[in-house]
């Protein structure tokens, strides 16, 4: 009976000596295998992006050369830096896209927490019924393609018998009728507003999905504390909401080169647009009707490059003052 006993045990030492030999000739630990797992799982992913963003930026050679529409690249004659140096050479014209770009881009920025505030205000409705109903009404404005929304803010804003007029006026504030869409001095503002109007609902969810990701124990510890629900909110809900914050300022500055092109190309007009051509309407004007491709791509360079930086810039001041950085 121990002679058995012994032998049992011999043979299962001997079994697992075999499996660590089997473990160490294969060479991978199970936390490897789940590691190969998971770059697996991410392979699909990784050629997408390569295919569908990496892939097109052969593109950025049309740059460099002096491309004729039905002519190949590669028998396209290289021009090195030329059409770079052509950005430059309308001073004025690209000082104004620039300064027009850019004080759009910063009014935007100024408006970003408008959001933040809206998701904190739909957070504090009792009625969650009707808070939904204003979650989704406000949210639709930023589904509706930019041709609706002009036809629907030249009704409201353009014409002597808009409806701004046809109130203002029976109210007695005005006397004359006002056509904001040809007011060059409020251009920026007046975007702005159509913009912010557009987008305010849907940039909220990003911010009411924040609120409910905060611990619900702080809330009751504040109450325990006494607080009242405006102390809660600058104590529990602004604290975390921070973080989302900072994340999309980063992001909104490094896109201070992206205004976007439909708003502006409908909604401009002659008496607005030295107000309202931004970069990307620039780049449509010179580059694609102009029929010069490699300065339309040329363009795009530099904004890329701009936008780097800037998210370069960001990133550390961010870094330096909160500690904090998305890279």
């Amino acid at each position: 009976m121990i002679a058995d006993i012994f032998m049992q045990q011999h043979r299962k030492g001997k079994v697992k000596k075999m499996d660590m030999k089997h473990s160490r000739k294969s060479g991978l630990t199970g936390r490897q295998k789940k590691q190969i797992r998971l770059v697996l799982l991410l392979l699909p992913f990784m050629i997408m992006i390569g295919i569908f963003s990496y892939a097109p930026l052969f593109g950025w050679s049309y740059a460099f050369v002096e491309f004729t529409p039905g002519v190949s690249i590669f028998k396209s004659q290289f021009v090195g830096l030329k059409y770079f140096k052509k950005i430059f050479e309308n001073s004025k014209d690209f000082v104004t896209v620039m300064r027009n770009t850019l004080s759009i881009s910063f009014l935007n920025i100024c408006c970003s927490v408008l959001p933040a505030i809206f998701a904190i205000a739909i957070s504090q409705l009792k009625n969650k019924r009707y808070a939904k109903i204003v979650q989704t009404g406000t949210s639709i404005p930023n589904f509706i393609s930019w041709v609706l929304v002009y036809s629907i803010v030249f009704m409201l804003l353009s014409s002597e018998d808009s409806a701004l007029n046809i109130i203002l006026m029976g109210l007695g504030i005005i006397k004359k009728p006002l056509n904001v869409l040809t007011n060059e001095k409020h251009a920026w503002a007046t975007q702005v507003a159509i913009g912010v109007w557009k987008s305010l609902g849907y940039n909220a969810i990003i911010y009411l999905s924040a609120i409910t990701s905060i611990d619900q124990e702080l809330y009751q510890a504040a109450e325990v504390d006494g607080a009242n629900t405006w102390q809660k909110i600058i104590h529990v809900t602004v604290p975390g909401l921070l973080s989302t914050f900072f994340v999309l300022l980063l992001l909104a500055i490094s896109n201070m080169m992206s205004n976007g092109f439909e708003q502006f190309w409908l909604l401009g007009n002659g008496m607005t647009w030295d107000k309202l051509e931004v970069f990307d309407t620039y780049v449509y004007r010179m580059g694609i009707k102009n029929m010069e491709y490699s300065l339309a791509t040329a363009m795009g360079i530099f904004k890329s490059i701009v936008s780097i930086i800037l998210l370069t810039f960001a990133n550390w001041a961010s870094k330096k003052l909160r500690g904090d950085s998305i890279f």
